[in-house]
């Protein structure tokens, strides 16, 4: 490969949440092991050439005033935009800067609804959907997905419509990719999903902010692409943070075509005064959404789904009881130890401290309204999730 996805990097002590806390009360690494960190959605992988190019270039000029978004940053999203999504007719305008996806996400929740208003979103849920509901007082009404007889995750079109009706619900937060889930959702199934909301006066917030990490065979497809009604009715959120690992810069940016409801999205984001984009984050992503990145994004595809395609297979292989689905996209991966836990009289809070005691940093599945589960993170060395993989064999999975 061109570009390095081999080094292991020691982030100890170097800004890293990742590398510094094991955020479960209770929990530490026995002594004799590393730590491999694999909760949170960072990546492992040494930075993007370009990124780290572009941000080298503003260095040379000692200086970081106020300063406003430059053509360069709406030229690059809409370039990569129409060559990674096939999008056409996207224009600066309807684009806009937010501090995190979830930042956009709050200013939606408090542009569109009231404290007490209750908001669909799907289960499992992103535990950081979760945490923006209960800081904007808005309350969660959840339709689970479920997994058919290949266990694919699917929607269940039927009770999302139900809990619609049934709750008032007027807004909606749709992940695609599905996060923890990993399912790449088809035209077919956005279609769908988008008709359930249509008829029930839904508006929808599409987080995307997975969508440039597809695996292979797998295509995104932006939710605002599927229906003219859909193009209107979607405040859409994206960031290169997940694709190149720049969390710690902040940025994203959302994509709003109806104008009544980018002005009131860009309204609410500016009420904090605190809405201004950082100015590395702007050069980090007019780098990363380059061709060159374009090409290290294709290469961490690879590595990536390498370590996926490793994981399913030694799981499948080793650990009888743990059902997974190999993730279609994103660099997560969703395990149901149900049926293992209760095979072996072991709760999943005593699983992920096992693995956890082993080095393994991994994510109890209760945070995302799905109990029996664990989510792991896959963006790291080949090595590392060889090491991992051996170290639940002998420790944890017995």
């Amino acid at each position: 490969m061109k570009y390095d996805f081999t080094t292991i990097l020691d982030r100890r002590g170097k800004d890293s949440l990742a590398a510094d806390k094991i955020p479960f009360e209770g929990l530490s690494v026995d002594p004799a092991f590393s730590t491999i960190p694999m909760w949170i959605a960072d990546m492992s992988f040494v930075a993007a050439p370009p990124v780290m190019e572009a941000l080298y270039k503003r260095l040379e000029m000692p200086n970081f005033g106020y300063f406003p978004l430059p053509k360069a940053y709406f030229d690059r999203i809409i370039r990569w935009q129409r060559t990674r999504n096939g999008v056409e007719g996207l224009l600066p305008e309807h684009i806009g800067y937010e501090n995190g996806v979830l930042g956009g996400v709050s200013a939606a929740l408090q542009a569109f609804t009231a404290p007490g208003e209750k908001i669909l979103v799907h289960s499992p849920t992103y535990v950081g959907f979760t945490h923006t509901f209960e800081d904007t007082g808005r309350v969660a009404v959840h339709s689970p997905l479920k997994r058919d007889e290949a266990g694919v995750w699917r929607m269940d079109y039927e009770d999302m419509d139900r809990k619609l009706k049934e709750h008032g619900i007027h807004l909606a937060i749709f992940c695609s990719p599905h996060n923890p889930c990993g399912r790449v959702w088809e035209r077919w199934e956005i279609e769908k999903a988008m008709e359930v909301y249509a008829a029930n006066d839904c508006l929808v917030i599409s987080d995307e902010i997975w969508s440039d990490i597809i695996m292979p065979g797998h295509r995104h497809i932006p939710t605002q692409s599927v229906s003219a009604d859909a193009r209107e009715r979607t405040i859409a959120f994206y960031a290169p943070s997940k694709t190149f690992s720049l969390a710690g810069l902040v940025g994203s940016y959302h994509i709003i075509y109806n104008k009544y409801l980018r002005d009131r999205v860009v309204t609410q984001s500016r009420l904090s005064h605190y809405n201004d984009c950082n100015v590395l984050s702007v050069h980090a992503l007019i780098g990363a959404f380059s061709p060159e990145g374009a090409e290290w994004t294709d290469e961490m595809i690879a590595v990536v789904d390498d370590n996926l395609g490793y994981a399913c297979d030694f799981i499948n292989a080793h650990f009888p009881g743990v059902k997974v689905m190999r993730p279609q996209g994103t660099y997560m991966l969703f395990l149901d130890c149900g049926d293992w836990c209760r095979q072996h009289g072991v709760s999943i809070r005593e699983l992920q401290a096992r693995g956890v005691r082993c080095g393994v940093i991994w994510q109890n599945g209760e945070a995302f309204f799905h109990p029996d589960s664990i989510r792991m993170n896959f963006a790291l060395p080949h090595s590392l999730a060889v090491e991992a993989m051996d170290r639940l064999k002998k420790y944890v999975f017995i």
